[in-house]
C-alpha cells in the first residue's frame, strides 16, 4: 500500500476539495443509513406487540443514567406518544414516512459522494496523460532508439487507462468504506460491546482469505500488461511495414506472429482475471460464514435469560453487520484491484523516470542570432553502448556559406548533424555559434536558429496550411501562400479541391513524395531560420520531383548558412566545401574541383554515380 499513497500523493493534490466533498458526503451516507435502520425496532415492536413498558420522558441531563439509555428511552417515550394520539396503524405510517425520507437523504448523499470523486478521477488520468505526453516530448531522440514505438503506445493507451480502471477507481472505495466500516462499528458497539467483540475476532479471516487470493496478482498483471505493449508494437510494425508484408506474401507469416503474442497475452491475462472473478464469490462465502457464527453466538445470548438485548435489537444489529459486510468486501476488492494499477504504474514510471542527458545548465547565454560562424572542434560522439561514431571532427562554417557531408551509410553523417540542434550531445570538443557553445545556451534558443528538411519529409495528418505554418505562431494566409510559391508548392496545392485547407492523410499519405517534399521546404521557409540543415533531401525523389525541389531548395539556401547530407553528388557541387566522412572520420575535403583532383574517395563515389 506504500507505492499506492506514493501515486495518490504526485497525482491527487490539486483535487483535495474533491476529497473532501467525499469524505463529508460519505460521513452523512453512513449515518443517516444507521438511523434508517434504526427505526426497524419501534416498527416491530408495534407490529408484534413485544414491549408494554409504560416509557415517561427522562431528562436529557438525569443524574447516573447514560447517554444511549437516555436516547433509547426517549426515542421509544415519543414512539408511544405517537400510538396513544394516532393509533398504532397511523403510527407505522409516520415511521415508515420517515424511513423513507431519511433513506432517500442517504441515498442522495451516497450518489453524491461518488459523483464528487469523478472529477478528481478524470482529472488524474487527465493529468497522468499529459505528464507522460510532455515527457516524451522532451526526452532526447536517442531515447527512441532504444525503445520501440508500440510499447510507449501501449503504456500510453492501456496503462493509462489501467492506472484508472483500478487505482482511481479503487479510491472511491478506499475513502467510502473505511468511513461505513467505522460507523457501523461505532454502531455495533453501542447496541452490544459482547457481540462486537466476537465479531471482530471472526472479522480477519475474510481480510486474510481475499490476501491469499491477490497475493500474486501484481506480477501477473505486469507481465500482462508486457505481452499487451507486444501486441501494439507488432501492429505498429505491420501498419508500418504493410507494403513489404503484401510485396513478399507474408501475412501468413505475420498472423502467425501477432496470434502467438495475442495467445500468451490470453494465457496471463486470465490468470489475473480468474484471481480476480474469485474475489466476489470467496468474500461472499466467507460473509455468509461470519454472519451464521454471529447468529448462533447472539442467539445464544437473547436465549439466556440475563440476555442484554431484545430480539428486535438484535436483528437491528443483524441488519447492521450486514450492511458492514459490504464495505469489507469492497474494501478488500478495492485492496485486491489496486496492484493491477500499480503494475502499470511501474511501467509508466519507466517513461515518467528516464533520464533526460540533454540538460540546460542553470543560467543559459542568450543567444538572439547567428552573425558569424560555426565552429565544430575535436567532437567526438559514442552511443550509450560505447560503440564509437565520430571521432575528432573539425569543420568551420562561415554565416551564408554551404558545407556538404558525403560518404557511406553509417559513416556517422547523421548523427553529425544531429548535434549541432541537440538532439544529441558531444562526448568530446565542442560545437559554437558566433563562439558560444550550444550546450551553454538556451535549447529553444538554438533551436529556432535552425530549420530542417529531411529525406523523408515528416507531416501531420492536417491540412496543408497546418502543416506548412507548424511551429509558426499566428501565420498569415499570405505568409504560408509565398512560402509555398518559393517551395515550388502553390501550383499543385491550388489544383486541391480544398487548395490549402485540404488535409494530406497520415504522414501526408494524400500528397505524392515530391509533394511531401516540397510542402516540408515551405515549412522551413516559412520559418526562415538563418541556419538550414538538409538531410538527403532530394534521394528519395523522381527526376522531375527532384528538379522541382531542388529549385525550391537552391532558392532556400541562396541567404542561409546551409549544411547538407547528400548521396547525390551531383546536388552539392556548387558546395563551399565538402567534406567526406569514413567510419566517423574526415577522410577528404575540399571543394568538388579539388577533391576530384584528390582522386581519392569522392572521386570514386562520383564516377561510381555518373556511371
Amino acid at each position: 500500500m506504500k507505492e499506492f499513497w506514493k501515486v495518490l500523493r504526485r497525482f491527487v493534490s490539486p483535487y483535495k476539495r474533491y476529497l473532501a466533498g467525499s469524505v463529508v458526503l460519505n460521513m452523512l451516507s453512513a449515518v443517516f443509513n444507521i438511523f434508517s435502520f434504526s427505526l426497524i425496532i419501534p416498527i416491530l415492536q408495534i407490529l408484534f406487540k413485544l414491549d408494554t413498558t409504560a416509557y415517561s420522558f427522562m431528562a436529557w441531563d438525569t443524574p447516573g443514567a447514560e447517554l444511549k439509555d437516555v436516547l433509547l428511552n426517549n426515542f421509544y417515550y415519543y414512539v408511544t406518544v405517537l400510538i396513544e394520539r394516532h393509533g398504532g396503524s397511523m403510527t407505522l405510517f409516520i415511521l415508515g414516512v420517515f424511513l423513507t425520507v431519511m433513506t432517500a437523504v442517504k441515498t442522495f448523499c451516497y450518489f453524491a459522494s461518488s459523483a464528487v470523486m469523478v472529477p478528481l478521477r478524470t482529472g488524474v488520468v487527465r493529468d497522468l496523460r499529459v505528464k507522460v505526453y510532455d515527457k516524451l516530448l522532451s526526452l532526447p531522440i536517442g531515447y527512441f532508439t532504444e525503445e520501440r514505438k508500440g510499447d510507449i503506445i501501449a503504456r500510453m493507451s492501456g496503462d493509462v487507462q489501467e492506472v484508472e480502471n483500478s487505482i482511481m477507481s479503487s479510491l472511491d472505495m478506499l475513502i467510502k468504506n473505511p468511513i461505513l466500516i467505522a460507523f457501523y462499528f461505532a454502531t455495533l458497539i453501542f447496541i452490544s460491546w459482547q457481540m462486537t467483540l466476537f465479531t471482530v475476532l471472526v472479522v480477519p479471516v475474510l481480510a486474510w482469505g481475499m490476501g491469499a487470493l491477490g497475493k500474486k496478482l501484481k506480477a501477473h498483471s505486469l507481465e500482462a500488461q508486457n505481452r499487451w505493449s507486444d501486441t501494439m508494437s507488432i501492429l505498429d510494425e505491420t501498419l508500418g511495414g504493410l507494403r513489404i508484408v503484401k510485396a513478399f506474401i507474408a501475412e501468413d507469416k505475420m498472423s502467425r506472429r501477432f496470434s502467438e503474442v495475442a495467445n500468451d497475452y490470453r494465457r496471463i491475462y486470465g490468470r489475473v482475471a480468474v484471481r480476480q472473478s474469485s474475489a466476489h464469490p470467496v468474500s461472499e462465502f466467507l460473509g455468509t460464514v461470519m454472519i451464521m457464527i454471529v447468529l448462533w453466538f447472539g442467539g445464544t445470548l437473547i436465549l439466556n435469560e440475563s440476555a442484554s438485548i431484545d430480539a428486535p435489537t438484535f436483528i437491528f444489529y443483524i441488519v447492521i453487520l450486514y450492511s458492514v459486510l459490504q464495505p469489507l468486501k469492497d474494501f478488500s476488492k478495492a485492496g485486491y484491484a489496486v496492484p493491477k494499477g500499480l503494475a502499470s504504474m511501474q511501467r509508466i514510471d519507466k517513461i515518467l523516470e528516464a533520464e533526460n542527458t540533454i540538460r540546460e545548465i542553470a543560467e543559459p547565454k542568450p543567444l538572439h542570432g547567428f552573425d558569424d560562424k560555426i565552429c565544430i572542434r575535436g567532437v567526438d560522439f559514442a552511443y550509450e553502448d560505447g560503440r564509437r561514431v565520430l571521432s575528432d571532427i573539425n569543420i568551420e562554417i562561415p554565416k551564408g556559406k554551404t558545407v556538404a557531408l558525403v560518404g557511406q551509410s553509417g559513416s556517422g553523417k547523421s548523427t553529425l548533424v544531429d548535434l549541432i540542434p541537440r538532439y544529441r550531445d558531444v562526448c568530446a570538443g565542442s560545437i559554437t555559434i558566433d563562439g558560444t557553445d550550444v550546450r551553454d545556451v538556451r535549447i529553444k534558443d538554438l533551436r529556432s536558429l535552425i530549420g530542417n528538411v529531411n529525406q523523408e519529409a515528416i507531416l501531420f495528418n492536417d491540412t496543408i496550411f497546418n502543416n506548412i505554418a507548424f511551429g509558426v505562431e499566428n501565420a498569415t494566409m499570405d505568409q504560408v501562400v509565398a512560402a509555398a510559391k518559393i517551395a515550388n508548392a502553390h501550383d499543385f496545392i491550388m489544383e486541391k479541391e480544398d487548395g490549402y485547407h485540404t488535409n494530406i492523410g497520415d504522414r501526408g499519405a494524400k500528397l505524392s513524395g515530391g509533394q511531401r517534399q516540397r510542402i516540408s521546404i515551405a515549412r522551413a521557409i516559412l520559418k526562415n531560420p538563418p541556419i538550414l540543415i538538409l538531410d538527403e533531401a532530394t534521394s528519395a525523389l523522381d527526376t522531375e520531383s527532384e528538379r522541382l525541389v531542388q529549385e525550391a531548395l537552391d532558392r532556400l539556401t541562396s541567404t542561409r548558412t546551409t549544411i547538407a547530407i547528400a548521396h547525390r553528388l551531383s546536388t552539392i557541387r556548387s558546395a563551399d566545401e565538402i567534406c567526406v566522412l569514413g567510419e566517423g572520420r574526415i577522410v577528404e575535403r575540399g571543394r568538388h574541383e579539388e577533391l576530384m583532383e584528390l582522386n581519392g574517395i569522392y572521386r570514386r563515389l562520383h564516377d561510381m554515380q555518373t556511371l
